[in-house]
């Protein structure tokens, strides 16, 4: 989730938008949810859901803008799987997309995911990134495919090395970068605005991640 996502699209032509994005975005302004995924963030989940071949998952579900980039750059055939820990938004988003059958809202904790997988992609913004204490980080190892992958959204972007967080280095995203499963990268979406994408390396080992530090 981004802090003023939701009004960040007001500044795109809306005419440029999938109509089931503009469909969600209608549903997050009549419910007040102002936290939804930016526009950057949506082009970006928009063509990496191109890339999958049966599965996508998400945790974070909110309102369901980010979803509906995801289903409106996925290919036919694949299931669309989201977890949303809140009733009445995972209630609003199953509304957006009652009309379309390949894809599930989930209530619950988001490790509901799991049910669901592995995945081709899998977006982790409302549980599963390791940025809290009480927030485990997920396990990309059994979550994706192999080759599949991971987007870690909503960071501010490094500017040195190794990346910092309120002054201490940042733990979370040290995690995803020096993940042994993963090949992870930052991308600079916007001047304030940063995603990790990791993919799952073909033959990873399955043990705990190297980034205990």
């Amino acid at each position: 989730m981004s802090i003023s996502g939701t009004d960040a699209h007001a500044a795109t032509d809306p005419t440029t938008l999938p109509p089931l994005v503009r469909r969600a975005l209608v549903a997050a302004r009549r419910h007040g949810f102002a936290h939804a995924c930016r526009p950057e963030q949506g082009r970006l989940l928009h063509a990496l859901a191109g890339g999958a071949r049966a599965r996508i998952g998400e945790t974070g579900t909110g309102c369901g803008v980010g979803l509906s980039w995801l289903a409106s750059g996925a290919r036919e055939g694949v299931r669309l799987f989201s977890v949303e820990r809140d009733a009445e938004r995972a209630r609003v988003a199953a509304e957006v997309f009652a009309d379309r059958p390949e894809v599930e809202v989930i209530h619950g904790d988001w490790r509901r995911i799991e049910e669901h997988g592995p995945y081709d992609l899998l977006v982790l913004d409302g549980g599963g990134t390791g940025k809290t204490p009480d927030d485990a980080p997920a396990d990309p190892a059994r979550l994706l495919t192999p080759g599949g992958t991971v987007v870690v959204d909503d960071f501010t972007p490094a500017t040195g090395w190794p990346p910092l967080h309120k002054g201490a280095p940042d733990r979370a995203r040290l995690h995803w970068l020096k993940h042994v499963a993963l090949h992870t990268v930052e991308l600079r979406l916007a001047e304030d605005l940063a995603t990790l994408v990791g993919t799952r390396r073909r033959l990873a080992p399955t043990g705990p991640s190297s980034s205990s530090e």
